[in-house]
């Protein structure tokens, strides 16, 4: 990572940098190892058995979007014959700055984590984050043995990355491709619907699904709450530094299209049809220097397109898409200093956000010194941003899911590494550990960490198991409500506070989409 990365926009450059980070956290049993075949309603597979774990790799769970099927929605998986191999992860969806990763456009596959028993188990489908554009399904950290050990599921999912799963081709293409940029969304559908028709087979219960993710992960778990076509597919979600303010109005989306065609028209020199039969490193290659150049942060999201999101997601989780479900959701206190260093020496730029122009930010920002005065200015700074991208679009979230009648507790992560580039910072991505009990052990509180981890991994288990999140050592955990927004802060002594950062929130009112 670099020591003093320009703008959030590096990170869509390296992607997968959280899991790569974390992958010297994860350790393997290989002992124990037994073949072990299921019988789905497609077709047998082949997996293994380590450690009481049953576990299943590159399960797929729709076509392979290639060839005529490149930018369609996803088109239900074909039955096979014999026994499939589900031995090996599948490759990585297509992304740019990754080459040592395995990729390919044959990309819609689960992997599964099971306890040997028959269950039911309750099951959790674990959506990756990368911005929209990276990042992969088998990252070393999301390994589900540890929550499968604990009577859970995990399914991990790949969905369809950049102008794959996140453009609109229409006016490029024409109306065969109206709404494509919202087909990983619709990959995250299709595997939801798997779930709900594969996974007793796993020993799964479909009826307990608890959909969730981090980053873009998060926000698609956010998206998912407000999209009507997804209301029955799941029953719980889990948040970690999500929103559901990254989708684009129609109009916008369709300019932002008409300025990729411009730039692949340029580089390519050929016409737009070219994207449809054209190798996908070309097109990764034009998506790298268009995501480089266009003003706005993250042009490569999710859409209205007025049929499979009629109306913004906050909009329809308002209305009660989410009614009579739990949510489980929160960020982490400094989450923006792993995009602008933990120490920023300018100003917020509009390459560093997400959801507003710099001109409406700075009107936001200038008020900060008032509310923390004590605060550096690089403290503010991380701040302001960690609340525009993360913070508050969560709380808008919360807000209108228990508003409508739905259940949620929330919490932020303010317990944060004692050493090395990131001392002091409660960072994005730095509940991945916790969550997954995965702890850092390269830091100096590494034991305070792994105190931390046991109890955050444990209240997680129990929120996907039905229960109130509660773990031993944790203060009790209030419900959060609209009024009072009860949050659990995660340190090295968790504490509950009601309406953490009252006056900050204040200014962000109507502020954001």
């Amino acid at each position: 990572m670099r020591s003093s990365p320009s703008s959030r926009r590096d990170f869509m450059k390296r992607s997968v940098f959280t899991a790569a980070a974390l992958a010297s956290r994860c350790s393997f049993a290989q002992d124990a190892i037994s073949r072990i075949v299921v019988k789905t309603p497609e077709g047998s597979l082949v997996g293994q058995e380590v450690n009481g774990v049953r576990i299943f790799r590159g399960v797929p769970f729709a076509q392979p979007p290639v060839g005529a099927l490149r930018f369609q929605p996803p088109m239900r998986l074909k039955p096979w014959t014999g026994t499939r191999d589900a031995l090996q992860f599948s490759a990585a969806a297509m992304q740019p700055g990754e080459p040592k990763l395995k990729q390919s456009e044959d990309c819609l596959y689960v992997n599964v984590w099971a306890p040997a028993d028959k269950g039911p188990h309750p099951v959790f489908v674990w959506i990756h984050g990368g911005g929209f554009t990276g990042g992969h399904a088998f990252a070393p950290i999301f390994d589900g043995s540890e929550f499968a050990n604990q009577g859970i599921v995990v399914v991990t999912v790949a969905y369809r990355l950049g102008i794959f799963g996140f453009l609109d081709l229409e006016p490029l293409l024409g109306a065969r491709y109206a709404g494509s940029g919202n087909n990983g969304l619709r990959d995250l559908i299709a595997a939801l619907q798997w779930v709900q028709e594969n996974i007793a087979v796993f020993g799964g219960d479909p009826a307990r699904v608890t959909v969730g993710g981090e980053s873009a992960g998060a926000k698609l778990t956010d998206i998912l709450m407000g999209t009507p076509e997804a209301a029955a597919l799941f029953q719980q979600m889990i948040s970690e530094s999500g929103g559901a303010e990254r989708v684009w109005p129609k109009m916008v989306a369709a300019s932002i299209a008409t300025g990729f065609g411009d730039l692949w028209t340029k580089q390519r020199s050929e016409t737009t049809a070219g994207l449809k039969v054209d190798p996908p490193e070309s097109l990764v290659a034009v998506q790298e220097m268009f995501t480089a150049t266009w003003p706005q942060h993250f042009p490569l999201r999710c859409e209205i397109d007025g049929r499979l999101l009629p109306r913004l997601p906050i909009e329809s989780i308002a209305q009660g898409t989410t009614t009579g479900k739990r949510l489980l959701i929160g960020t982490n206190r400094d989450e923006s200093a792993l995009f602008i260093g933990p120490h920023p020496q300018k100003d917020p730029t509009a390459a560093d956000l997400g959801n507003m122009t710099i001109h409406a930010f700075d009107d936001v920002f200038a008020r900060y010194r008032n509310i923390y005065p004590r605060m550096s200015e690089e403290q503010r700074r991380i701040r302001a941003l960690t609340a525009e991208e993360y913070w508050v679009p969560s709380i808008r979230v919360a807000d209108a899911h228990v508003t409508a009648g739905g259940t949620a507790w929330m919490y932020r992560l303010d317990f944060a590494p004692s050493s090395g580039r990131f001392a002091g910072e409660a960072y994005h991505s730095s509940d991945l550990g916790l969550v997954w009990s995965k702890p850092n052990k390269d830091i100096a509180n590494a034991e305070e960490e792994a105190h931390l981890a046991q109890q955050v991994h444990a209240a997680w288990v129990s929120f996907i198991r039905g229960d109130a999140p509660e773990a031993a050592g944790l203060p009790e955990w209030p419900k959060f409500s609209a009024t009072e927004r009860p949050t659990m802060i995660f340190d090295t002594q968790s504490r509950v506070e009601v309406r953490p950062q009252k006056s900050e929130l204040a200014l962000w009112n109507s502020r954001l989409m």
